[in-house]
């Protein structure tokens, strides 16, 4: 049994190890699923197995040179490719670049230094440019022996089907309520508040976590305080849009988002909070409009740090949302 992974990772690496133990797992994987499961801790924990010179079963040892390399980030055999650096502003890059893929390639051709076996891992895998997935086919038409490519990713719809239909989709699903709750609760959350959470991230557990962790529902209820004073007229659009743009924008922009749907949805009958009343938003705005609303958030939110200015994107939305009435 697998240890302190949750129990929809553990169902997802039991079926990786079966299929590993009877000789039929893929030289490409892609671990596909909704953002906040622990995809990429599966693959590591994947990697591990893999790897280890003395594996026990369904786990790596944890104490072979090969484990304790993979331990301390310097194993040459694994290969993990993700956002780089851009060195002219000096921000991390939003693609994942042809020269990154082929830095990848050229190393999966060279013989293992140290592990019988090779794995690399690029995530998010729908981050690739098209360059980088037409780089990346030849490796997955024919893949050397001893190699492992593991492509994580929060959308896989959005790779080319040239790529899933040379990978194994190996998927992590949202689990039950039930199940949710109870996971919730064995990390020291009390029933109502893990509720809270779970409710507002939709019944994914793992997004839940991460809101009662990082202070996000906090976030959440002032976000849906000030949509609902501006949409009465008691802010600034211009003195909101400062704050948000200073302080965790993408995650406003998320959450705003995320209301919004929440709002439209109890409008239409389904069991789920309307903050946004709650919260003194006035629910008499049409829907059609309110939907117009969600888009441009939506484009709001992938603008971010652009060629427009944060705060002049967002004050912009949220003007419009005080138009809304």
């Amino acid at each position: 049994m697998t240890l302190d992974l949750s129990p929809w990772q553990q169902r997802a690496y039991a079926q990786a190890i079966v299929a590993l133990e009877a000789g039929r797992l893929p030289h490409a994987l892609l671990i596909g699923g909704p953002a906040g499961l622990g995809k990429r801790e599966l693959a590591q924990r994947l990697a591990r197995r893999l790897m280890c010179s003395s594996a026990q079963g369904d786990q790596a040892c944890g104490q072979c040179r090969d484990c304790s390399l993979i331990a301390a980030g310097t194993h040459p055999d694994l290969i993990e490719e993700t956002f780089e650096v851009n060195e002219k502003t000096k921000e991390l890059r939003r693609e994942i670049l042809i020269a990154q893929i082929r830095r990848l390639t050229e190393k999966l051709v060279l013989t293992p230094q140290i592990a019988a076996a090779q794995v690399a891992l690029i995530h998010p895998a729908e981050a690739m440019n098209r360059s980088a997935f037409n780089a990346l086919l030849k490796t997955l038409e024919e893949p050397p022996q001893g190699r492992h490519l593991i492509l994580i990713s929060d959308q896989p719809q959005r790779l080319p089907a040239t790529i899933r239909s040379r990978c194994q989709w190996l998927r992590l699903d949202v689990s039950s309520r039930e199940e949710a709750l109870a996971w919730l609760v064995g990390k020291g959350w009390d029933q109502r508040t893990a509720t809270e959470a779970l409710d507002a991230a939709q019944g994914n557990p793992g997004l839940a976590l991460q809101y009662l962790t990082d202070n996000g529902m906090t976030l959440r209820r002032a976000v849906a305080k000030e949509l609902a004073a501006l949409a009465e007229k008691r802010e600034s659009a211009m003195v909101v849009a400062s704050a948000w743009s200073e302080d965790r924008p993408a995650q406003r922009l998320r959450f705003s988002g995320e209301l919004l749907r929440d709002h439209l949805a109890a409008r239409n009958g389904a069991a789920r909070p309307d903050t946004l009343t709650q919260a003194g938003f006035r629910s008499t705005a049409d829907a059609l409009a309110l939907a117009a609303w969600f888009d441009a958030s939506v484009r709001t939110l992938n603008g971010l740090d652009g060629p427009m200015r944060n705060d002049l994107q967002i004050a912009e939305l949220l003007m419009q949302w005080q138009r809304l009435g």
